[in-house]
């Protein structure tokens, strides 16, 4: 049984960390710079899965390294006003595969792993944005609201605090934006190969969700995958989406599937698959067939779908995600969406000293008055 220390403990994790997400910060650019008037989605997720490829053939590519594995930990999506989340059309065909116009506000979420070490990030902008002419009236607040949700999130994420924590802070910032937390949205503790471990933080929770969440506190050396989801409407309420999930995961748990095209589908869905990470079917031979065949599967939990689902029409979603780390030394950012306000202008303020002066703070701690309360101490020795 191998003793290796899989936390981030391990310098050689955090490294791995750190290589998978300065490839998932790099091509989160890229791919957002493709989102411009008149481009479809298909075409910016395929580039962007594309991308995500190259840049892991170059890294861990040597005969030493050739049984670390590498790979998407979750595949690009681009989802547009209403939608939050995993729209990632199959083919040009795809009636998911809609065109993007000025005026839009788009999230982007797309990462990596390495060695099972999963870094992915999501940010949100609006199509057309800068600084000439800058976003203004609800979309501003929003995005506004979503990014300092975020900033003051992040740093909630100390030692001995808890889950409530988190939610609580989330709901104060975006109060003061006029905009509300997408109800039941789960940010997870990640480990290797587990991208949605046991500690959960919800955001807007029902008052179900209050009696099955447990209270948790934060401890050292645990990895985050925080995902902050605003929306502007009042409730932050989502029902089903007409299109069709491509995006499905292996849950590690077995069960004897009963029909052939089950078997033949979870079989190719296996072999395709980097581990425990999602991916979009249009990697399978045939997308109809595997739509069909992952029924059983899914059914019986051996695989898990990306619904999509939608906020109400009218209404639009901003969404942040970042990977980080709890150190001894502070928080550790895998990723690192961007945000920048000059492009979005807002009349609302975060009306919170507390919450400014927590957003205000380093995320690391710092050496310097360290070794100042080191060298004090024994010059008074």
């Amino acid at each position: 049984m191998s003793n290796t220390n899989y936390t981030v403990a391990n310098p050689d994790v955090i490294t791995k960390y750190k290589t998978a997400g300065d490839i998932t910060n790099r091509v989160l650019k890229q791919v957002r710079d493709l989102a411009k008037d008149g481009s479809k989605l298909f075409d910016i997720c395929s580039k962007g899965d594309e991308l995500l490829e190259e840049e892991l053939s170059k890294v861990y590519n040597s005969k030493k390294a050739s049984k670390i594995s590498k790979g998407i930990a979750f595949p690009t999506t681009v989802n547009p006003n209403n939608i939050p989340a995993h729209l990632s059309p199959v083919s040009a065909e795809d009636e998911a595969n809609l065109e993007l116009k000025n005026g839009d506000v788009v999230n982007v979420m797309l990462g990596v792993q390495i060695d099972g070490f999963p870094s992915i990030a999501a940010e949100t902008f609006v199509v057309g944005e800068s600084k000439e002419s800058p976003v203004t009236g609800h979309k501003a607040d929003l995005l506004h609201a979503a990014w300092k949700a975020s900033e003051a999130a992040i740093r909630t994420f100390q030692p001995n605090n808890r889950n409530w924590d988190v939610t609580n802070i989330v709901d104060k910032v975006v109060k003061y934006y006029d905009c509300t937390a997408l109800e039941s949205m789960l940010t997870h503790n990640q480990e290797r190969n587990v991208l949605y471990g046991p500690k959960e933080v919800i955001l807007n929770p029902t008052k179900e969700n209050k009696n099955q969440i447990d209270t948790f506190r934060f401890e050292e050396n645990e990895v985050y995958g925080l995902d902050i989801l605003v929306s502007t409407s009042a409730d932050g309420k989502v029902k089903p989406a007409q299109y069709a999930t491509s995006l499905y995961k292996l849950t590690g748990s077995t069960y004897s599937l009963k029909l052939k095209l089950s078997h033949q589908v979870l079989g190719e869905l296996k072999e395709k698959s980097h581990g425990p990470f999602p991916i979009n079917i249009n990697k399978l031979s045939d997308v109809r067939k595997a739509r069909s065949g992952l029924i059983e599967s899914v059914n019986h939990s051996i695989v898990l779908p990306y619904d999509i689902v939608t906020e109400k029409d009218g209404e639009y979603v901003a969404q942040f995600f970042t990977t980080f780390a709890i150190t001894k030394n502070g928080i550790v950012k895998f990723t690192s969406p961007s945000f920048d306000a000059e492009l979005y202008k807002t009349e609302k303020t975060l009306g919170d000293e507390a919450i400014t002066q927590l957003i205000s703070e380093p995320l690391k701690k710092s050496a310097k008055k360290k070794k100042s309360k080191k060298a004090a101490e024994s010059s008074s020795a």
